[in-house]
């Protein structure tokens, strides 16, 4: 319809109608626009509920979310005549919780939604949404849900705005003026609250290896649950970071309030953070009121991965509901209130790749069903993929962290079982040989079922470089190679005694493949995990019958002397003595 053109006080109240009213300016056969997440017009969207049985064929166009109605259940028991549901969603839907909302997904990644919207290849006929009160100048904001809202208004024939003196006026590019809508519905109510997401056990444990992968100085995003936030809050002793996400979270203001999110260093939207939902509850919705530090921008900016690129060491963390050992992920939203971010991972994924510094990041617990099944499975089935592994790095369960990029199936494989669950270790490891992921020549071995010592890591500077001092993992296996590789026949000699010109797997996995009790090796590094260079290999090795342990170790000539060999020497001494070990044993040259 043709806009109002007038002064937009006179217009605000000429157009002014209830709820039953606005509805009924809604034809059967026409597609409609939900506002998303928490900041859905609750009022509007109850009075289309009561009114659907009047109508037939309406489509409802929205973000996959939780319903404070029952169009769905109004859509199923109709068999769509009445109303058919169109959710914008990446996951799976493969949990039991979404079942019954399959056939109502269209698979899309968030930046591409504007695209589809604007260009009208689904033309929008009916728009509801929510605003805040008219401000002097007769511009109103949409509050907590940006998103794709702000599409759907610049594109539909009609808009009916739900008024709403709860809604924050946020800061960005958020406005929308009387003018530009049609209808109002006046109704204060309060908006939906997302609580305390429910306790993850191994959430800490995840927390802290992700953690080490978080620089001082970089802009993050993340998705939403326990596990998220916990991580969040691992990130207390860092410094100067930035926020640039979908949702912005309780979790996230409390960095912010402790002054670890400065957003000083992101290299774009510096003093911002930026961001095209809240998802929370009262506090949160309160605190971003009129709050300069924050702004809300809509999806085809915020999950614009070229825009995502211009920060400096964009982190992208994201849950995901399982793996298989070639990298293949399954994501969903979350049970308990729909919300996750799942159809926005694929555009930070990218946006991380193309950033200086940056990376992206898959948490999940090892387990589900109560420990009962693996998160990491041979190969994915009866999911659909939402990230491919091409475009899979980092990887962080509770029982460690690996890097998958640039790596070979094979390599990919070994990674993903090293952080497995011990219990589901065997059956993996079988697996994956008879799928033709490992070769023939693996063999399983006790070993592969220990539990990496995190608490044993350490990065010190030294001579200006960062080193980190480390147990060794199941996936260094190449790169103790090219250490031995690298080293010159005098330093051969010295390590093992005679000259020695290979150093195939058979002949080292007695470095790698640990117990870390036992036996133990620590490595002194550098560089990005998964790309590490060796700079010296300690290790020892328990003799039961004595209870003493031999140590052995080799470091690289540019290396030699600055004291590498000592602090690899006491890490084995204080690991031995934790362990047990009565005493440690060296054999040396003469020379």
């Amino acid at each position: 319809m043709t806009r109002d053109s007038g002064y937009w006080a006179d217009n605000y109240q000429r157009n002014k109608l209830s709820v039953e009213k606005a509805i009924a300016k809604i034809n059967s056969g026409q597609r409609i626009f939900i506002g998303s997440s928490c900041g859905e017009p609750q009022r509007l969207v109850k009075g289309l509920a009561d009114a659907s049985l009047n109508y037939t064929d309406l489509e409802i166009v929205r973000m996959f979310s939780g319903e404070t109605t029952s169009l769905s259940r109004i859509a199923e028991k109709s068999k769509s005549q009445n109303v058919n549901i169109r959710s914008f969603y990446l996951g799976s839907a493969n949990s039991k919780s979404f079942k019954g909302d399959l056939r109502f997904i269209t698979p899309i990644n968030l930046s591409a939604v504007h695209k589809l919207i604007k260009s009208r290849l689904m033309p929008i006929q009916v728009a509801l949404i929510q605003v805040t009160p008219p401000d002097d100048f007769g511009w109103m904001s949409l509050g907590i849900s940006v998103d794709v809202t702000a599409s759907a208004v610049a594109a539909a024939d009609l808009v009916i705005a739900q008024v709403n003196r709860r809604m924050p006026r946020v800061l960005g590019r958020s406005y929308i003026h009387v003018n530009d809508i049609d209808y109002f519905v006046e109704h204060d109510e309060e908006l939906i609250e997302i609580g305390t997401y429910p306790d993850v056990a191994t959430a800490g444990k995840i927390a802290r290896y992700l953690s080490r992968l978080v620089e001082d100085g970089s802009t993050m995003q993340l998705s939403l649950g326990g596990t998220s936030d916990a991580s969040i809050a691992a990130m207390t002793e860092k410094n100067d970071l930035g926020i640039h996400t979908q949702y912005v979270t309780n979790t996230i203001m409390k960095l912010v309030a402790m002054g670890v999110v400065t957003n000083r260093r992101k290299g774009f939207n510096n003093g911002k953070i930026i961001c095209s939902n809240a998802i929370g509850n009262r506090d949160l919705y309160d605190l971003l009121d009129n709050n300069p530090a924050v702004e809300f921008h809509p999806s085809k900016y915020v999950n614009d991965p070229r825009k995502i690129a211009k920060n400096n060491k964009m982190v992208a963390m994201n849950v995901c509901r399982a793996i298989d050992l070639t990298g293949q992920v399954a994501a969903d939203a979350l049970p308990f209130n729909y919300f996750s971010g799942v159809t926005g991972i694929l555009d930070f994924f990218r946006g991380a790749s193309l950033s200086k510094g940056g990376k992206s990041i898959l948490m999940m617990t090892s387990t589900r069903n109560g420990g009962k099944d693996s998160r990491i499975v041979p190969m994915l089935q009866n999911a659909a993929v939402v990230v491919p592994r091409s475009e899979v790095q980092y990887v962080v369960t509770e029982y460690g962290s690996v890097n998958l990029f640039g790596k070979s199936i094979q390599e990919r494989a070994v990674a993903l079982i090293s952080i497995a669950h011990p219990d589901f270790r065997d059956r993996l490891f079988e697996e994956a040989k008879d799928l033709g992921l490992l070769g023939p020549e693996r063999s399983l071995r006790e070993e592969m079922n220990s539990i990496y010592p995190l608490g044993l890591e350490e990065t010190r500077v030294l001579d200006r470089h960062p080193i980190t001092f480390r147990p060794v993992k199941l996936t260094d296996e190449r790169i103790i190679q090219e250490h031995y590789y690298g080293l010159d026949t005098i330093d051969v000699v010295s390590r093992f005694f005679h000259e020695k010109k290979s150093f195939v797997r058979k002949q080292i996995e007695h470095t790698f493949m640990i117990d870390y009790v036992k036996d133990l090796t620590i490595l002194a590094v550098e560089g990005p995990p998964g790309f590490e260079r060796v700079l010296a290999v300690g290790e020892y090795y328990l003799n039961p019958e004595t209870l003493l342990a031999e140590i052995a170790f080799s470091v690289v000539k540019k290396w030699q002397g600055k004291g590498l060999s000592s602090i690899v020497i006491r890490k084995l001494a204080e690991a031995a003595k934790r362990n047990g070990i009565k005493g440690l044993t060296a054999y040396t040259s003469k020379e």
